[in-house]
């Protein structure tokens, strides 16, 4: 699957680029937007829309998402080329999200430097990041894979299900960052992840079968293979913040101790005060509700994780969540292509084994 995704991440920029240029001119404008009811302003778009866009896009980030679509599109025996710019509609998804994300967590870092908002001021990075959510939408409108009246709905109702469900995910997110304390149950802290980051990841898996004029049937297993896959990515992405904020992680683009400054509530800090016992959780819980951490609390935070083998549980539960994806795939009703099939399969592994 690092094959896969080392080849077509430049194959993806082309196909955004073709979508949403990297310079913005009137025509453009047009060919995307529609005619202006008075006129466009190109220059100001440009620096509202296209660079803060290109900005993020150009700091890396795996194309994951985009490079899955297409995954699944070889897997269901269909030719990926045929389907490039649908491919861009879950990674455009997924930068707006980003972006927002970056302003609401107050974040500093994104993929190694300033966050957007610190770079181009909160009102163009919330405007870039809300656009990012309907940008993709008009990718549907100009059909160019020719999909039909028919098959062109039932993507847009998907795409609005998915994307409500997102933002019930980021409200739970939000909020437990935001309160004293820590109330919730693995359960709760496990659907947050289902909605947050699993949504995403079952739109890749829902559009391509979509596209391709799959039954619902098997629309629906692949997405069950999408959003365990996706919450074993948040899992560990998750246990990644706190082994990097370690030493022990590769390059991860992000603040040290990100989370803990937050005050996230991850399957890591669940287990932790659970196991910890009543001093050590208090610390930590105290920790987390502090505003403005230091070091030195930082530190404590992660020690008290580490300790308790927080670390060791929250991978064992990644671990299973890939196993239960992988079952997904066999319940399939349609048998896919070996190759791709062969590369859904490992990036099951790739999710939690990653060290970015």
């Amino acid at each position: 699957m690092r094959e896969a995704l080392a080849e077509w991440r430049p194959v993806i920029d082309d196909a955004i680029a073709e979508i949403l240029p990297r310079e913005v001119d009137g025509d453009d404008l047009e060919a995307f937007f529609g005619e202006p009811t008075f006129a466009y302003d190109p220059e100001g778009i440009q620096r509202a829309l296209a660079d803060p866009l290109w900005d993020l896009l150009d700091r890396g980030g795996k194309r994951w998402r985009a490079v899955l679509f297409l995954v699944f599109v070889d897997a269901l025996g269909e030719d990926p080329q045929a389907f490039h710019p649908y491919a861009c509609i879950p990674e455009i998804l997924h930068n707006g999200t980003i972006i927002v994300d970056d302003v609401e967590d107050g974040a500093s870092i994104r993929r190694g430097e300033p966050a957007l908002h610190h770079v181009h001021g909160e009102d163009i990075a919330l405007n870039a990041g809300n656009a990012m959510y309907f940008l993709p939408l008009k990718i549907l409108t100009h059909d160019p894979g020719d999909l039909g009246a028919e098959t062109r709905l039932r993507a847009y109702e998907m795409l609005l299900y998915e994307l409500n469900r997102t933002h019930l995910g980021q409200g739970m997110d939000i909020c437990w960052h935001n309160e004293r304390g820590v109330r919730i149950s693995t359960e709760q802290y496990l659907e947050m992840c289902a909605c947050k980051t699993g949504c995403l990841s079952r739109i890749v898996a829902r559009l391509a079968a979509i596209v391709t004029d799959q039954e619902p049937a098997v629309e629906d297993a692949l997405a069950r293979y999408a959003e365990l896959t996706a919450i074993a990515f948040q899992i560990g992405d998750d246990i990644l913040d706190v082994e990097h904020s370690l030493g022990r992680a590769g390059e991860f683009g992000k603040e040290f101790g990100n989370d803990i400054r937050e005050g996230k509530t991850t399957l890591l800090v669940l287990h932790a005060i659970e196991t910890a016992g009543a001093e050590r959780a208090g610390r930590l819980e105290e920790i987390l509700e502090t505003d403005a951490n230091t070091d030195e609390e930082v530190a404590d935070a992660l020690a008290i994780i580490e300790d308790v083998g927080s670390i060791e549980h929250a991978r064992e539960r990644a671990l299973e969540f890939s196993e239960q994806a992988r079952g997904a795939l066999e319940d399939l009703p349609v048998d896919l292509e070996l190759e791709p099939r062969a590369q859904l399969l490992e990036f099951t592994e790739f999710v939690v084994d990653r060290d970015v």
